[in-house]
């Protein structure tokens, strides 16, 4: 009598317990102790990527799947030396309900090369980081702010907004959307080549450079340098308002 007590209080604690560990199986803790110039790589199907500038001293990466198929998809870790590389991987054909969420911390004072951050359906929001920055989704929204160095940001379908605390060297940034508003604010001692242009929306600039509209047709233009040209800097939408600003 008294072991089948315990096997049937055995039998409860596993129950309770099997399910939580079921539905954090398939998330990614880890931390890597990259120093600067190191690279990082994550690619996204569904689901956001934050990326946050911390007083820390290693890349804190946390990974969570969402959604009711969850326990399908998996975050394939290719990290090796100075690189995190990270892709989200999911059955073939699957037609699943199911996305991983993103929330990366790196030291605040390293620069870093930030090869690619993208996702496909899902935003991507980059705070407070220095170093050089391609970030990318499909269908969501952009967001950057208060980084250093050179940025190229974009959405397909969905708004792009970016503020640049300072550029440093030379390089080529591009801010665009098909279809979302494009907003940029810069330092207003900043170094470039300016272009913009919106074929659907309104155009706005506080830098000193000329504003045109087409002559037949719709369509939105400027361009003009300002300080010695070091950096390019276009930024556009087909369809939205373009917007670039002083600090």
């Amino acid at each position: 009598m008294r072991r089948n007590i315990v096997a049937i209080a055995l039998a409860s604690v596993i129950a309770v317990l099997i399910p939580g560990i079921l539905a954090s199986a398939q998330e990614l803790h880890k931390t890597y102790a990259i120093g600067a110039g190191g690279h990082i790589l994550i690619k996204n199907v569904s689901g956001d990527v934050k990326v946050t500038g911390y007083n820390g001293g290693v890349i804190v990466v946390d990974a969570y799947p969402v959604g009711r198929d969850r326990d399908l998809v998996k975050v394939e870790d290719l990290s090796a030396g100075d690189r995190i590389e990270l892709h989200v991987r999911y059955p073939e054909s699957c037609n699943c309900d199911a996305g991983v969420n993103f929330d990366v911390r790196v030291p605040a004072g390293l620069d870093y090369n930030f090869d690619r951050l993208a996702s496909v359906s899902g935003n991507i929001e980059v705070t407070s980081v220095r170093g050089n920055l391609r970030a990318t989704s499909v269908s969501g929204d952009v967001t950057v702010k208060d980084v250093t160095g050179t940025v190229n940001a974009s959405s397909v379908s969905g708004s792009v907004d970016a503020q640049i605390t300072r550029t440093e060297g030379s390089g080529e940034m591009k801010f665009s959307s098909v279809s979302g508003s494009v907003n940029v604010k810069a330092p207003s001692n900043a170094d470039a080549d300016i272009e913009m242009s919106s074929v659907s929306g309104s155009l706005e600039t506080d830098f000193p450079i000329q504003v045109q509209e087409a002559r037949y047709g719709p369509g939105r233009s400027a361009r003009g340098r300002v300080g010695t040209g070091a950096n390019s800097l276009r930024v556009m939408t087909v369809s939205g308002k373009v917007s670039l600003t002083r600090n």
